[in-house]
């Protein structure tokens, strides 16, 4: 009697070879990034290029301007006009402190105060955005006109009297001073301290409040341990966002200042658009950037958050 023997089960496919993953898949990254760089190349960089080839050029504008390689041209212009840049610095910086004084108690409001009423106070925060910045910086000159009632507040209070020892104002007048001047850039640019200020305070986690009060700590020595140090992002970014701008701001010393209120965002713009000596003009940008730039790197530095590096 013969045995069947049995048929040896079928083999398993071979599983298919993974196949690599497409060229094109890998450069999709590259693709998504292309428009932002051909925009940064065409309305950043070469904008760039071609003023620092402004900058050392010499001429006129009848005969024409040719690139010299005339880099004294720096030289003269910081000789020449260093009193703005001194004078910008310290109307931006007046400005910037002022902004995070009246700022950060206005961002804790509405970070943990405010409540139901956090959207409208944010509202009312981000509303003078959808007025023109010149017409905002023409308010002030009513505002603070000679004779207003802001101006003889002031007055009866004697503050006019610190502020003419310290050099702000000019007998009983507030308007083309120094202190008009700053009253200006606080005020257009103290939104952009409030927001990031928000953010940063909005991230802070209640229960370290509840854990400092349960640590007998005062309310005092828990915004100094614990809300300012956390907060300290938001210190950084509303300082940047508002001094880096108030720096190079023209308008608010142009309207509610005088010739001895001049910043150099005022010499630069008549440079460019009423002298019409453009190597100077593009000289001065290149030296605002540059000392702008260092400042913001010293401050980064000594500031020591890791969040914005």
């Amino acid at each position: 009697m013969s045995t069947l023997t049995e048929a040896p089960p079928p083999l398993a496919p071979a599983p298919a070879a993974e196949r690599p993953p497409r060229r094109r898949g890998r450069r999709t990254p590259y693709w998504l990034l292309l428009p932002g760089i051909l925009w940064l190349l065409v309305f950043f960089a070469l904008p760039l290029v071609y003023q620092a080839s402004t900058s050392v050029q010499t001429g006129s504008l009848e005969e024409g301007y040719k690139v010299t390689w005339h880099f004294a041209a720096y030289w003269d212009a910081l000789h020449a006009y260093w009193p703005q840049f001194l004078r910008s610095v310290l109307y931006a910086g007046s400005a910037t402190v002022l902004c995070l004084v009246l700022g950060y108690p206005l961002a804790y409001l509405i970070a943990f105060r405010a409540g139901r009423w956090r959207n409208l106070v944010m509202i009312l925060v981000v509303a003078p955005f959808f007025t023109s910045f010149l017409i905002r910086t023409l308010a002030w000159k009513t505002i603070l006109a000679d004779g207003g009632p802001v101006v003889g507040a002031l007055d009866s209070l004697h503050v006019l009297s610190v502020t003419n020892w310290l050099g702000m104002t000019d007998g009983h007048r507030v308007l083309a001073t120094p202190l008009a001047v700053v009253c200006g850039l606080t005020y257009n640019f103290l939104p952009f301290m409030i927001l990031p200020l928000y953010t940063s305070l909005e991230r802070i986690d209640g229960r370290l409040h509840e854990a400092a009060g349960d640590l007998y700590a005062t309310p005092l020595t828990t915004f100094r341990r614990v809300t300012f140090p956390l907060s300290m992002p938001g210190v950084v970014s509303g300082t940047l966002l508002t001094f880096i701008p108030a720096s190079g701001d023209y308008v608010n010393s142009e309207l509610l200042g005088s010739t001895n209120t001049q910043m150099i965002g005022n010499v630069i713009q008549s440079q460019f658009l009423r002298i019409l000596d453009y190597p100077t003009a593009a000289a001065l940008s290149f030296l605002l950037m540059a000392a702008i730039l260092i400042m913001v790197t010293l401050y980064i530095r000594r500031s020591g958050t890791e969040d914005l590096v």
